[in-house]
């Protein structure tokens, strides 16, 4: 027990000093987090109300874009943070009392306390321009089951990472170009379900558009999701921590010595 409880208390010391020192070098600090995804969502609204009529769901482009985007920040907002964990607090690993688990931890929850509230923020300033009841017609737990899914796949990811990166420079490089497509094509500016075959099933494929489906479908009561699966995204998500603690727990000295 005093064991755990010390973990969690470097766990929460880690915590502040991320949040102080997180966007420490931009001009507005930590409220970077929150200027970045609201910019985002606006700049997409503006480029496609200019290209097409109606969104694909519902009438308001921004909710649109915003319950595409939202979750697909969850994912990678959080496989990124984790992914610099190590490299971030590297002079306090050298401390007996600070594990390399306590840094990823610490991470996990920062981030996911800053993308809530970033998902909060983007969701009422688009039910404020838009003049819609978004928070009435939300099904809640729909919404943070899938939330909560993206972080956990984005933990396992950016764990493993973690110790591939460390290993390689060369993976590093090829993750980073292998992925940077992914927004484009796991369904934030459109809906799988309307892609005719075989492109539909090829894009199923990817987790992350069952996370967009199943948190869209959270947002749109009249969406049907249909191709969403969800045990599909557990398994994925499942594997993706087994793979990722088993990797990190095996390269941990190796991580802590540098």
């Amino acid at each position: 027990m005093e064991w755990l409880k010390k973990h969690i208390r470097v766990t929460i010391s880690l915590m502040i000093r991320e949040m102080s020192t997180r966007y420490g070098g931009k001009p507005g600090g930590y409220l970077w987090a929150f200027i970045d995804p609201i910019a985002h969502v606006g700049f997409m609204t503006f480029i496609f109300h200019a290209i097409a009529r109606v969104p694909a769901l519902g009438s308001s482009f921004a909710l649109f874009f915003a319950s595409g985007y939202l979750p697909y920040m969850f994912y990678s907002s959080m496989a990124g943070f984790i992914n610099g964990a190590i490299k971030a607090n590297r002079s306090l690993l050298s401390y007996p009392i600070v594990a390399p688990a306590d840094v990823v931890v610490s991470r996990y929850f920062v981030q996911i306390l800053t993308s809530s509230f970033v998902g909060f923020l983007v969701l009422f300033l688009v039910a404020a321009e838009d003049n819609l009841s978004v928070f009435g017609a939300i099904q809640l737990e729909k919404v943070v089951a899938a939330s909560l899914m993206a972080t956990l796949l984005g933990l396992g990811v950016g764990a493993a990472n973690i110790a591939l990166f460390a290993r390689s420079s060369l993976y590093e490089k090829v993750f980073g170009i292998i992925t940077r497509p992914m927004v484009l094509v796991s369904g934030v500016f459109f809906i799988p379900d309307s892609l005719p075959h075989p492109f539909r099933d090829i894009v199923l494929y990817n987790p992350l558009a069952h996370v967009i489906m199943w948190f869209r479908s959270g947002i749109y009561p009249e969406y049907r999701a249909a191709g969403l699966d969800v045990s599909y995204l557990v398994e994925w998500t499942a594997s993706a921590l087994f793979i990722g603690a088993l990797l990190f727990t095996m390269s941990a000295q190796e991580l802590r010595e540098g």
